[in-house]
Formats: structure tokens, C-alpha cells, sequence
């Protein structure tokens, strides 16, 4: 309660602050004099209509916010005494509210860029399942990441391919025009030098990893922990919810350098005014469509 409302309950239907307690908290503890209607701590939140206690939301937040590596919806629902599909459910909602609270301004620079492509082998696929189309990258999701080398803050930003137009649409929203963004020597790339930015690019194919101040290092370490949580925690993860793990991974690095108290507090300040319903998440096709070049 103190997180959302630091200066006193507030009716979240017209925003009033003249607020009756009921005591026996029936039909909600509170009631505003002003429209007349009930309301809790929980309503329009992502919490809202929830049949999970408030403490199994703050330990679920706890532990999504603090885990490196993430934590699986079985692992969570062990830990929570819930069945797995409850908590990917609850998994999901906390990470549209870190989504909220790892948002960032725009990079100054230098700023590193680099893609990474998310999903297995189309070799390993089944024979029904396979794609003939060629090369390593068939069947799998990219992902275009950047790193503010000033400030430590990243963005990860799935796209639906990897074209110039959708590359340079991601750098125009996340990095300040006029920045130095450093690359590899990857083609799409290329196009940044005549948007204003001050590109510079090391060329891996001749096995150049670092030019004085222009290198990749930093986004390369970033993909080598985002591995870790895809392929070692989640094992796999679906392109419809790919931007939803992608958020998660940035809140926990952006909120890193806070205490955990206060990273959990921006967490459930995330949550007041969105909602995320079990049908939304698995109905076809995904209400939240990936928009290319767009960031979360």
C-alpha cells in the first residue's frame, strides 16, 4: 500500500482522496466518498481479481527481480506451492510491470549494437517442423541489443528479421541523434553513419574484436547471460512471448544497481493500470504483436 499510494489511499475509479476504511472489509476494505465505489490495493493492477495472496505476489516479485538467471514457471510454482500454469501466469503479469520499471532514457553513447538470434537448431528440428531455407539463422528469433556504455543500461528489442530499416528504427527510438553507436561489420549497419550518428565498426571476420575505443565486448556479455536464462533456465521460449523474457532480462540489469527493497517497489509501481488475463496470453493470434523496431 505504501508503494502505491506513499501519500494515502487513493480511488483508482476517479482518483479521489476522501476514503472511508470498511472494517469488515466487505465487499473491499475501501470505499470512496466521492463516486461511491470499493476498491483495494489490487484493483487495476496487474494483480487485479487475483485469488493469489499479497504475499505470494511479493515473493514472487522478489524473486523475479533478483535471479540472474530467471526462474523457470516450474521452479516458480514449486517455490509458491502453485500449480506451474498459476505461476507462469503470475510470471508473465510481473514481467509486463518490470517492462514498466526497466525503461530507460535515451542512450547518450557510445552506444554498442549487436543482434543475437533466440530458438534451436533447424536441424534438430522434427522432419514436419523443419524449414528448407537454408542457413544458421532459419527458424530463430532476432534480437538487436544495445548498451549505453556510460550508464551500464541496455535495451533488448525482437524484431521480425534483420533488415536495415528494422535495425536503424530500433537505434532511432533507444539513442540519442549524434551519438557514437559501435558495431560489427554486418551490413545493416551501415546505413547508421548517414543518420547522424558517429558509427564505428570492428570487423570479426578479421578477427578484429577491438579498435582503441570501439569494440562489442560489452553487448557480447550481455547476450553470454541472456543465453544463460533462455537455453539454461527456460531451456526454450516462444516467439509470442519472447519480448515478454526480453524485458525481464533488461529490468534485472537496468534496476541491478538499486537496493532490492527499492527495486521491487519500481516493480510494483509497474503494475497500476495494466492488466494481462490467462486468455490474453494464450489466445491465437498474440494480442500483442511484436512491432518491428519498436522497444519495450
Amino acid at each position: 500500500m505504501a508503494w502505491r499510494w506513499p501519500n494515502g489511499p487513493e480511488c483508482p475509479h476517479c482518483g479521489g482522496t476522501n476514503i472511508a476504511t470498511v472494517k469488515n472489509r466487505n465487499p473491499q476494505p475501501f470505499r470512496c466518498r466521492t463516486c461511491r465505489k470499493h476498491f483495494s490495493v489490487t484493483t487495476k493492477t496487474i494483480m487485479h481479481a487475483t485469488k493469489l495472496g499479497l504475499r505470494t505476489w511479493l515473493l514472487a516479485i522478489y524473486l523475479l527481480s533478483t535471479d540472474a538467471k530467471g526462474r523457470s514457471s516450474t521452479k516458480l510454482g514449486r517455490d509458491l506451492d502453485v500449480k506451474q500454469s498459476t505461476a507462469w501466469h503470475l510470471a508473465h503479469r510481473i514481467r509486463k510491470a518490470m517492462a514498466a520499471a526497466g525503461t530507460a532514457d535515451l542512450f547518450s553513447g557510445p552506444v554498442e549494437v549487436d543482434e543475437l538470434y533466440v530458438g534451436g537448431l533447424n536441424r534438430n528440428r522434427h522432419k514436419s517442423k523443419r524449414e528448407r531455407l537454408g542457413g544458421g539463422s532459419v527458424g530463430k528469433t532476432p534480437v538487436v541489443g544495445m548498451v549505453d556504455r556510460p550508464t551500464n543500461r541496455i535495451a533488448l528489442v525482437p524484431v521480425d528479421r534483420v533488415t536495415t530499416d528494422a535495425v536503424t528504427g530500433v537505434v532511432k527510438n533507444r539513442v540519442a541523434a549524434g551519438a557514437a553507436v559501435h558495431t560489427d561489420g554486418s551490413q545493416v549497419y551501415l546505413w547508421l553513419g548517414r543518420l547522424r550518428y558517429q558509427h564505428e565498426a570492428v570487423h570479426h571476420e578479421f578477427g578484429e574484436y577491438v579498435r582503441g575505443p570501439v569494440t562489442t565486448n560489452a553487448v557480447e556479455s550481455v547476450w553470454a547471460l541472456f543465453r544463460r536464462r533462455v537455453y539454461g533456465t527456460h531451456h526454450s521460449v516462444s516467439r509470442a512471448h519472447l519480448h515478454r523474457y526480453t524485458a525481464e532480462a533488461v529490468s534485472w540489469h537496468n534496476l541491478r544497481p538499486l537496493a532490492t527493497v527499492d527495486r521491487m517497489a519500481l516493480v510494483a509501481g509497474g503494475m497500476e493500470g495494466v492488466r494481462l488475463r490467462y486468455d490474453d496470453l494464450t489466445a491465437r493470434p498474440e494480442p500483442e504483436p511484436v512491432p518491428v523496431g519498436e522497444p519495450f
